[in-house]
């Protein structure tokens, strides 16, 4: 370990993370360029070689030019992704009843004297409200 002192461990730490990261944005750029469906196909098979052949001119050309898009894209995939999330919770809870239906129980409860006078009003005044 006297050989490779504390600082080039950092550097290498730094080198490797910095690496890393430029394959993750150069992931995201490809998948994005598949993702946009405003793109024909040769303008997405030119996106495509420009940022494969020359790497980091591309991805630096395709984030200038495309990157408010690409932002967009993303926040509308994850809009799309809430909202089928949202609707599979609402399916698999069923439906809810009616305000109808729920003055009904609340009333079948008076009846049995489950719940007083007060509770059914206060009840009834949240379910119409």
């Amino acid at each position: 370990m006297d050989d490779y002192p504390l600082l080039n461990l950092f550097w290498t730490m730094l080198w490797l993370f910095v690496w890393v990261m430029w394959f993750f944005l150069l992931f995201k750029v490809v998948t994005d360029i598949f993702r946009d469906h405003s793109l024909n196909g040769w303008e997405r098979a030119a996106w495509l070689v420009l940022v494969l052949l020359l790497p980091y001119i591309g991805v630096f050309i395709y984030l200038i030019f495309r990157g408010r898009s690409m932002g967009e894209r993303e926040v509308k995939q994850v809009k799309e992704q809430e909202e089928a999330f949202q609707q599979y919770v609402r399916k698999a809870a069923g439906p809810s009843g009616s305000p109808v239906d729920e003055l009904h129980k609340l009333s079948a409860l008076k009846d049995k004297g489950d719940i007083s006078q007060e509770e059914f009003d206060r009840a009834k005044q949240k379910l119409l409200t």
